[in-house]
């Protein structure tokens, strides 16, 4: 049953479709980018950041300025004075680099540098507001600080932001220089996770084109233009694509439409290990690392 909270933004949401459309889609689109209090953790997630203190304690901790936002960056030394080269990781909504640990270890202990990002609303950086645009911005300050990067991964939310900060989807940000992509339990679309969205809220269409409107004039691009497999397909860069059949939070369905960007994109399975699970499987680490490892090895010459 739906929360009281929850009723009384679905009634002003259809009041405001009906009437004033323009003050129903600026309503949405900070309700769409309103994030969770990163203070406020569940049980689950309150014993993974302690688990984490430790392991937390060993990375340089850096803070980068991103439009209003201070933004959190990790980084891993790798076990040896030169590395192989730098790894970008990147969570998901309601996420943060503690819940990253297993893939930050095991691309550390392949001799990798590897640098973290908390998104802005997220983890140790701050603000309560995260867009595509803030997100790729967050990227490509860390490009620029940190990079080239031998690989960018990046899980749920963040595959999407690895994506499209890769191919260099929002207008007037720089692309990242990245030899692999590395996408995991990743949407394909923009659009369709918006469409549950409104659905959820009940935002009516004339409201929906306010929101699409400013969307476009942040990025330069519509929403549509944020789907995965497009901007895979143009950039041709070595990817792996990892799901779970069983993911309920973003439907396998996503990840056959990214693999079918073309054959430079590999897609691997990950069993019964659904949305958040998967990240910590020793078996997709291991796919993640060999992968990024052999991306490596294989890079032309420059």
């Amino acid at each position: 049953m739906a929360s009281i909270g929850l009723k009384v933004i679905r009634g002003m949401l259809g009041v405001a479709e009906l009437v004033a459309p323009r003050l129903g889609g600026r309503v949405a689109f900070e309700l769409f980018c309103r994030t969770p209090n990163p203070k406020v953790l569940t049980a689950g997630e309150r014993r993974a950041v302690e688990r984490a203190v430790d392991f937390m304690a060993e990375a340089r901790a850096h803070r980068l300025t991103v439009g209003p936002d201070r933004v959190a960056v990790h980084e891993f030394g790798p076990g040896r004075e030169q590395p192989s080269g730098t790894i970008l990781v990147i969570h998901g909504w309601r996420s943060r680099t503690e819940y990253m640990r297993a893939l930050i270890e095991g691309c550390r202990d392949a001799g990798f540098r590897v640098v973290s990002l908390d998104l802005p609303g997220h983890g140790a950086s701050t603000g309560r507001r995260l867009t595509m645009i803030s997100a790729v911005s967050a990227a490509r300050a860390v490009q620029d600080r940190f990079g080239p990067f031998a690989a960018v991964i990046g899980h749920s939310f963040g595959g999407a932001v690895a994506a499209s900060a890769v191919a260099g989807a929002v207008d007037g940000v720089a692309s990242l220089d990245a030899g692999c992509l590395v996408m995991i339990a990743a949407p394909n679309s923009l659009s369709e996770i918006f469409d549950d969205v409104r659905r959820h809220l009940n935002i009516g269409p004339r409201s929906a084109r306010v929101l699409d409107d400013r969307i476009r004039r942040l990025s330069g691009h519509p929403m549509s233009d944020f789907t995965g497999a497009r901007q895979l397909a143009g950039l041709r860069t070595p990817t792996l694509v990892v799901h779970a059949p069983d993911d309920a939070e973003v439907s396998a369905d996503d990840a056959r439409e990214l693999a079918g960007a073309g054959d430079h994109v590999r897609l691997v399975w990950a069993g019964k290990l659904g949305h958040r699970r998967i990240l910590s499987d020793p078996g997709v680490v291991g796919c993640v690392v060999g992968f990024v490892t052999q991306a490596r090895e294989t890079a032309p010459l420059h």
